[in-house]
């Protein structure tokens, strides 16, 4: 069976530039895009539940842009100034860049990796008498914590944000020929919102090991994995899955 209609469980790419739309309009095809999952802040009370004090901390890992934007914002919840002194670890310069926002953006203060934990922990190895505070979703991959411990980093974890099932009602009597994945998460809220959701002959796409590993997990059938080495993103592989279907017909 062709693939016509393709719904993105993320939201809609901004602006007018995205290999999605090419992808539509090469094969054309229906693809909308709509976020399965989104992220809501924990209340000031739930986090001094945790018994965490930011100000035994001089230094902060940050590994996305709603951890800067949540640790700013129960900062100020708790009524904790963040002293000039704080230094800031994050992921990626895209990461750290969202910190400008919220203080004065110094590179004396400010450090970061290129992309993942591991390149991160390089940097910090400089900075070992720091005491790092953690902000984190209640799903933090595993990686990340187990990484830091590897090399004796002293750090405290703090969930401040969770990651949660959108309501997807208004798709209760919506077909598409392909839904496309991008966590565990996304696969949840699915079956959150359709406890009895048939796959049947819609076909399933997921990005990355343990978006994939959920898919098998939940007894449905993984039809397309991407990265793969020939489409290292999930738009080539679906154009490839695609070719083979319009092959076949």
């Amino acid at each position: 069976m062709a693939i016509k209609t393709i719904l993105v469980s993320q939201p809609k790419p901004e602006g007018e530039k995205s290999p999605y739309y090419d992808l539509a309009e090469k094969y054309k095809l229906k693809i909308d895009f709509r976020p399965f999952i989104h992220v809501e802040g924990v209340t000031a009370q739930e986090f001094r539940q945790q018994k965490v004090n930011i100000a035994d901390h001089t230094a902060i890992i940050l590994t996305s842009k709603n951890a800067v934007d949540h640790f700013f914002r129960i900062a100020e919840e708790v009524r904790f100034e963040v002293p000039d002194t704080m230094k800031y670890f994050c992921i990626s310069e895209v990461v750290a860049k969202s910190l400008q926002k919220y203080v004065t953006y110094r590179k004396r203060k400010i450090f970061f990796g290129k992309q993942t934990i591991e390149e991160l922990v390089e940097v910090m190895k400089k900075h070992k008498g720091e005491k790092y505070l953690l902000p984190c979703t209640d799903i933090l991959r595993d990686k990340i914590p187990i990484t830091l411990e590897e090399h004796k980093i002293n750090f405290t974890k703090a969930i401040l944000y969770k990651t949660v099932a959108s309501d997807l009602s208004d798709l209760e009597n919506v077909y598409y020929d392909m839904l496309v994945f991008f966590s565990p998460g996304g696969i949840e809220s699915l079956l959150k919102n359709f406890p009895d959701f048939k796959q049947n002959d819609t076909k399933i796409a997921a990005f990355g090991p343990t978006t994939a590993n959920a898919v098998v997990k939940h007894n449905l059938r993984l039809d397309l994995h991407a990265p793969q080495p020939n489409a290292p993103s999930m738009t080539g592989a679906i154009e490839l899955f695609v070719k083979d279907q319009l092959k076949k017909k």
